[in-house]
């Protein structure tokens, strides 16, 4: 059996994975590890890529919007240490199918590399992540809600309702199809 997974796991759960000069991933806005392979989290800082590498993340797929003071260089700093970086910008106030779409199809080609999902807050990527894997995945969806839960709680929702209704709406259609099964 393979060691090194799960006490790299345990050493994530517990906020290490901190560079020299940087932060932790744990100190990450409303960080949360889902499993050993996929977190989510709010907005990344220039000061916790080294950290997003010590955690041997693969692959970075951030929601949020496009804005220069907040992640303008994220993309060239993560790929500068050999990170996957897609962005999906995702306009807060009117997420849509077409972003879900492009989100799953991405999580699909990921295959098994260790993503981080990000946004500004971890709001857009959680419910994102949430939904790929009880539509995509067909994770128990009381055991995916814990996850959503961990970030979105009632006040959250009921300060958003637009992402309530959003994320209501795509449970009660057919799951989209599973195209790497294909």
């Amino acid at each position: 059996m393979n060691l090194l997974r799960p006490l790299l796991l345990v050493l994530l759960l517990v906020g290490g994975f901190t560079s020299v000069n940087g932060e932790p991933l744990s100190s990450v806005v409303n960080f949360h590890t889902i499993d050993e392979d996929l977190m989510t989290a709010g907005q990344l800082l220039p000061e916790h890529i080294e950290a997003v590498a010590s955690a041997r993340v693969d692959l970075v797929i951030n929601l949020a919007t496009a804005d220069k003071e907040r992640n303008g260089e994220e993309g060239f700093l993560l790929i500068e240490q050999g990170i996957d970086y897609i962005h999906i910008p995702v306009i807060w106030d009117s997420p849509t199918q077409a972003d879900l779409d492009l989100f799953f199809a991405v999580m699909d080609a990921r295959q098994d590399r260790k993503t981080l999902v990000h946004c500004f807050a971890n709001y857009r990527a959680s419910a994102f992540t949430y939904l790929y894997r009880v539509l995509r995945l067909g994770v128990d969806e009381a055991e995916a809600r814990k996850d959503l839960e961990a970030v979105w709680d009632t006040e959250a929702f009921e300060t958003y309702p637009k992402w309530r209704t959003f994320v209501d709406q795509q449970l009660h259609q057919l799951p989209i199809s599973n195209a790497a099964a294909s």
